[in-house]
Protein backbone atom coordinates (compact mmCIF):
# COMPACT_ATOMS: atom_id res chain seq x y z
CA UNK A 1 0.00 0.00 0.00
CA UNK A 2 1.18 3.34 -1.13
CA UNK A 3 2.27 5.37 2.18
CA UNK A 4 0.02 8.33 1.18
CA UNK A 5 -2.81 6.35 1.18
CA UNK A 6 -2.06 4.79 4.66
CA UNK A 7 -1.67 7.92 5.96
CA UNK A 8 -4.97 8.49 5.06
CA UNK A 9 -6.94 5.84 6.39
CA UNK A 10 -5.14 6.66 9.77
CA UNK A 11 -5.95 9.83 9.69
CA UNK A 12 -9.56 9.02 9.29
CA UNK A 13 -8.88 6.72 12.34
CA UNK A 14 -8.15 9.11 14.59
CA UNK A 15 -11.70 8.40 16.39
CA UNK A 16 -11.46 4.82 16.75
CA UNK A 17 -7.54 5.21 18.43
CA UNK A 18 -9.09 8.00 20.79
CA UNK A 19 -11.32 5.39 21.84
CA UNK A 20 -8.55 3.21 22.95
CA UNK A 21 -7.80 4.97 25.75
CA UNK A 22 -11.30 3.72 27.44
CA UNK A 23 -10.46 -0.11 26.53
CA UNK A 24 -9.86 -1.51 30.06
CA UNK A 25 -8.13 -4.82 29.05
CA UNK A 26 -5.87 -2.82 27.10
CA UNK A 27 -5.42 -0.06 29.89
CA UNK A 28 -4.29 -2.68 31.89
CA UNK A 29 -1.64 -4.10 29.40
CA UNK A 30 -0.31 -0.65 28.88
CA UNK A 31 0.11 0.45 32.28
CA UNK A 32 1.78 -2.52 33.49
CA UNK A 33 4.51 -2.36 30.22
CA UNK A 34 4.49 1.84 30.07
CA UNK A 35 5.53 2.35 34.18
CA UNK A 36 8.34 1.16 33.07
CA UNK A 37 9.75 3.77 30.94
CA UNK A 38 11.89 6.89 32.18
CA UNK A 39 14.12 9.44 30.82
CA UNK A 40 14.00 10.66 27.54
CA UNK A 41 11.32 8.22 25.68
CA UNK A 42 10.79 8.11 21.91
CA UNK A 43 7.37 6.90 21.30
CA UNK A 44 7.03 5.61 17.86
CA UNK A 45 3.35 5.49 16.66
CA UNK A 46 2.32 7.30 19.12
CA UNK A 47 -1.23 7.43 17.54
CA UNK A 48 -3.65 9.32 19.52
CA UNK A 49 -1.64 9.42 22.97
CA UNK A 50 -3.45 6.24 24.44
CA UNK A 51 0.04 5.61 26.51
CA UNK A 52 0.19 8.72 28.06
CA UNK A 53 -2.23 8.22 31.10
CA UNK A 54 0.29 5.55 32.64
CA UNK A 55 3.55 7.76 32.06
CA UNK A 56 5.50 9.06 35.38
CA UNK A 57 5.54 12.41 34.72
CA UNK A 58 8.14 13.14 37.28
CA UNK A 59 10.78 11.98 34.80
CA UNK A 60 9.79 11.56 31.63
CA UNK A 61 10.16 13.67 28.71
CA UNK A 62 8.61 12.22 25.09
CA UNK A 63 9.10 12.61 21.28
CA UNK A 64 6.23 11.04 19.84
CA UNK A 65 6.41 9.92 16.22
CA UNK A 66 3.39 9.59 13.77
CA UNK A 67 3.00 10.12 10.36
CA UNK A 68 -0.72 10.97 10.79
CA UNK A 69 -1.39 14.82 11.37
CA UNK A 70 -4.75 13.96 12.08
CA UNK A 71 -2.94 11.59 15.11
CA UNK A 72 -0.18 13.98 15.89
CA UNK A 73 -3.38 16.63 17.16
CA UNK A 74 -4.84 14.37 18.58
CA UNK A 75 -1.98 13.35 20.84
CA UNK A 76 -0.78 16.91 21.55
CA UNK A 77 -4.70 17.16 23.12
CA UNK A 78 -4.44 14.10 24.94
CA UNK A 79 -0.59 15.17 26.40
CA UNK A 80 -1.93 18.61 27.69
CA UNK A 81 -4.93 16.61 29.08
CA UNK A 82 -2.82 14.59 30.93
CA UNK A 83 -0.25 17.00 31.89
CA UNK A 84 2.85 15.03 29.99
CA UNK A 85 6.14 17.01 28.80
CA UNK A 86 6.18 15.68 25.28
CA UNK A 87 6.73 16.88 21.97
CA UNK A 88 6.25 15.89 18.93
CA UNK A 89 7.60 15.14 15.02
CA UNK A 90 5.31 14.13 12.32
CA UNK A 91 7.57 11.28 9.97
CA UNK A 92 7.26 8.12 8.55
CA UNK A 93 9.65 5.71 10.79
CA UNK A 94 11.05 4.43 7.56
CA UNK A 95 12.22 7.77 6.99
CA UNK A 96 12.70 9.24 10.41
CA UNK A 97 16.88 9.88 11.00
CA UNK A 98 17.69 10.68 14.62
CA UNK A 99 20.43 10.21 16.62
CA UNK A 100 22.32 6.89 17.35
CA UNK A 101 22.10 6.06 21.49
CA UNK A 102 20.00 9.55 21.99
CA UNK A 103 17.04 7.91 24.05
CA UNK A 104 16.62 6.08 27.44
CA UNK A 105 13.57 4.32 26.56
CA UNK A 106 11.83 3.46 23.11
CA UNK A 107 8.12 2.47 23.20
CA UNK A 108 5.80 1.09 20.64
CA UNK A 109 2.37 -0.16 21.19
CA UNK A 110 0.39 -1.76 18.54
CA UNK A 111 2.59 -0.52 15.56
CA UNK A 112 4.72 -2.78 13.99
CA UNK A 113 1.46 -4.53 12.17
CA UNK A 114 1.50 -1.13 9.90
CA UNK A 115 5.18 -1.32 8.89
CA UNK A 116 6.16 -2.61 5.20
CA UNK A 117 9.45 -3.76 7.24
CA UNK A 118 9.17 -4.34 11.35
CA UNK A 119 12.74 -5.88 11.68
CA UNK A 120 13.84 -2.66 10.23
CA UNK A 121 12.01 -0.72 12.01
CA UNK A 122 13.34 -2.56 15.38
CA UNK A 123 16.67 -1.95 14.11
CA UNK A 124 16.38 1.88 14.02
CA UNK A 125 14.56 1.38 17.93
CA UNK A 126 18.38 -0.49 18.51
CA UNK A 127 19.99 2.19 17.35
CA UNK A 128 18.64 5.20 18.48
CA UNK A 129 18.29 3.39 22.23
CA UNK A 130 21.22 4.43 24.73
CA UNK A 131 23.13 0.85 25.20
CA UNK A 132 21.89 0.94 28.81
CA UNK A 133 18.04 2.01 27.61
CA UNK A 134 15.37 -0.27 27.16
CA UNK A 135 12.77 -1.32 24.71
CA UNK A 136 9.11 -1.08 25.74
CA UNK A 137 6.53 -3.17 23.19
CA UNK A 138 3.31 -4.23 23.02
CA UNK A 139 2.40 -5.83 20.05
CA UNK A 140 -0.45 -8.06 18.47
CA UNK A 141 0.21 -10.72 15.90
CA UNK A 142 -0.15 -14.63 14.69
CA UNK A 143 -1.39 -16.59 17.08
CA UNK A 144 -0.67 -19.82 18.06
CA UNK A 145 -3.90 -21.32 18.14
CA UNK A 146 -4.73 -22.76 14.56
CA UNK A 147 -7.96 -22.16 14.33
CA UNK A 148 -7.88 -18.33 15.15
CA UNK A 149 -4.23 -18.63 13.01
CA UNK A 150 -5.64 -19.59 9.96
CA UNK A 151 -8.41 -16.91 10.44
CA UNK A 152 -6.05 -14.19 10.96
CA UNK A 153 -4.58 -15.34 7.74
CA UNK A 154 -7.42 -15.55 5.64
CA UNK A 155 -8.74 -11.86 6.65
CA UNK A 156 -5.48 -10.77 5.80
CA UNK A 157 -5.48 -9.17 2.98
CA UNK A 158 -8.93 -7.97 3.26
CA UNK A 159 -8.07 -6.65 7.02
CA UNK A 160 -5.00 -4.90 5.97
CA UNK A 161 -6.74 -3.28 2.95
CA UNK A 162 -9.25 -1.72 5.02
CA UNK A 163 -7.32 -0.56 8.13
CA UNK A 164 -3.68 -0.64 7.20
CA UNK A 165 -2.90 -3.41 9.80
CA UNK A 166 -1.62 -6.53 9.19
CA UNK A 167 -3.36 -9.07 11.96
CA UNK A 168 -0.76 -11.94 11.07
CA UNK A 169 2.29 -10.77 11.67
CA UNK A 170 4.80 -13.67 13.45
CA UNK A 171 6.08 -11.62 16.37
CA UNK A 172 8.43 -14.07 17.76
CA UNK A 173 9.72 -14.55 14.41
CA UNK A 174 10.25 -10.52 14.16
CA UNK A 175 11.83 -10.25 17.56
CA UNK A 176 14.21 -13.25 16.75
CA UNK A 177 15.34 -11.61 13.74
CA UNK A 178 15.65 -7.70 15.14
CA UNK A 179 18.94 -8.22 17.01
CA UNK A 180 17.21 -6.45 20.20
CA UNK A 181 17.66 -8.38 23.47
CA UNK A 182 14.90 -9.97 24.97
CA UNK A 183 14.89 -9.70 28.80
CA UNK A 184 11.10 -10.80 29.46
CA UNK A 185 8.36 -11.54 27.49
CA UNK A 186 3.97 -11.82 28.05
CA UNK A 187 1.76 -13.10 25.44
CA UNK A 188 -1.93 -13.10 25.90
CA UNK A 189 -5.50 -14.11 23.93
CA UNK A 190 -3.46 -16.66 22.61
CA UNK A 191 -0.64 -15.56 21.69
CA UNK A 192 -2.12 -12.78 20.02
CA UNK A 193 -1.42 -10.12 21.78
CA UNK A 194 2.68 -9.50 23.14
CA UNK A 195 4.29 -7.40 26.05
CA UNK A 196 7.87 -7.13 25.48
CA UNK A 197 10.60 -5.91 27.39
CA UNK A 198 14.12 -5.56 25.59
CA UNK A 199 17.74 -4.24 25.44
CA UNK A 200 19.23 -2.46 22.55
CA UNK A 201 22.24 -5.03 21.19
CA UNK A 202 25.50 -3.93 21.85
CA UNK A 203 26.29 -3.09 18.70
CA UNK A 204 24.46 -0.71 16.68
CA UNK A 205 22.76 -2.94 13.92
CA UNK A 206 22.50 -2.10 10.24
CA UNK A 207 19.38 -4.43 8.89
CA UNK A 208 20.20 -3.34 5.19
CA UNK A 209 23.60 -4.90 5.34
CA UNK A 210 22.52 -8.12 7.77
Amino acid sequence: MKKEKLIKKYDKQVKIYENHRSNQKLAGWRNKLIKNAYGKVLEVGVGAGANFPYYNRNNIEITGVDFSSEMIKSAKRTASHFQVKAEFIQADINELVLEHNSFDCIVSTLSLCSYPDPIAALSKFNNWCHQDGIILLMEHGLSSNILLSFAQNVIDPLHTKISGCHCNRNINKIIEKSNLQVEYIESYWSDIIYLIWAKPSKESFDYNKA
